[in-house]
């Protein structure tokens, strides 16, 4: 099968290339946001293809892959020669983040189109987007295991957050001096050194996800003080790598992270302590963290993941 979509999210789409089809990423001469191409610090197989704009227009497309509302409203279609997603091809809508506003107005882009499928990333989005009449369906993520490198020889909790400055309390960029007053912080992610030098943060780095992983499970905890995103993977990329978790109990998290593999609380000193504790017990942080990848294999596996979706797409080609 060919499938095309975007490069938008680096992780998820590391994930889901790894499948058996042909993966056509549009590409620009820029490599701006509708044209990044393929990854450059992730590891994608050979079948994750590059095509330009007038390659796609002509491109034999079995499902189109949708993760953003201007690509439904007309981007798209601007690529595949006039071709119109869930009308003249085969599409699904993937929603990557869990919605903004009122609980009212939560309205989905791809509402009421019984031409498409909107795939969820967690249960959470789905019980909160409203989609009208839009088949709806919930994929979780899957993740390539990093395998267990935990060594957690750093008294420290890693933390994980691209553009933390821009994202603020959606990513709990304001709640780093209260818990770094308790506990190191060593904070990662892109853009993470605009908040160098602030209260309680030790240091930053944004590096290529090997060597993210590598130094993320040098830390003897992993922090994930986010508010409002749909689940992040660097969390689940933490519990993988054998990571004990110390996170806020918002929207999914509370279904990923298990009693046995750390703490999650939606009080923050409640999460302060749960840090000091595991920065002073290195044994604790250790049972913690085996308990963290069992979990983390066993929900969010890639054969799971990939399997899902081989599921979905083979459904939506023949719809």
């Amino acid at each position: 099968m060919r499938v095309l979509l975007w490069h938008v999210h680096g992780s998820w789409t590391t994930a889901f290339v790894q499948g058996r089809h042909e993966y056509l990423i549009p590409v620009t001469p820029d490599r701006g946001p509708d044209g990044l191409g393929r990854a450059r610090t992730y590891d994608w197989p050979a079948s994750a293809v590059e095509v330009t704009r007038e390659e796609a227009a002509s491109a034999e497309v079995d499902v189109v892959v949708l993760q953003r509302p201007h690509e439904l409203e007309g981007l798209a279609a601007q690529w595949l020669g006039g071709r119109r997603p869930g009308r003249d091809l085969p599409a699904v809508y993937l929603e990557h983040n869990a919605p903004q506003g009122r609980i009212n107005e939560l309205r989905h882009v791809a509402a009421d189109r019984e031409d498409l499928v909107v795939v969820h990333v967690t249960h959470f989005n789905d019980l909160f987007w409203d989609c009208g009449r839009t088949p709806t369906r919930v994929i979780e993520h899957g993740i390539v295991d990093p395998g267990d490198r935990y060594t957690g020889e750093v008294a420290a909790a890693a933390v994980v957050i691209n553009e933390p400055d821009r994202r603020a309390r959606v990513t709990g960029t304001d709640l780093l001096g209260r818990l770094g007053a308790e506990v190191p912080l060593d904070l990662f992610g892109m853009q993470a050194r605009l908040l160098a030098g602030a209260p309680g943060v030790r240091s930053v780095a944004d590096l290529a996800q090997d060597r993210l992983h590598d130094q993320m499970a040098r830390r003897r905890l992993y922090l994930h003080p986010v508010r409002w995103t749909s689940l992040g993977l660097s969390l689940l990329e933490a519990m993988h790598l054998g990571m004990p978790v110390v996170a806020l109990a918002t929207t999914e998290v509370v279904e990923a992270v298990p009693p046995e593999a750390g703490v999650i609380s939606t009080q923050v000193e409640v999460l302060a302590e749960a840090a000091r504790r595991l920065v002073a017990d290195p044994e604790q942080a250790r049972l913690m963290g085996k308990a963290a990848r069992v979990a983390a294999t066993g929900r969010y596996g890639l054969g799971r993941f990939l399997a899902d979706w081989d599921a979905l797409l083979e459904e939506v080609r023949r719809r």
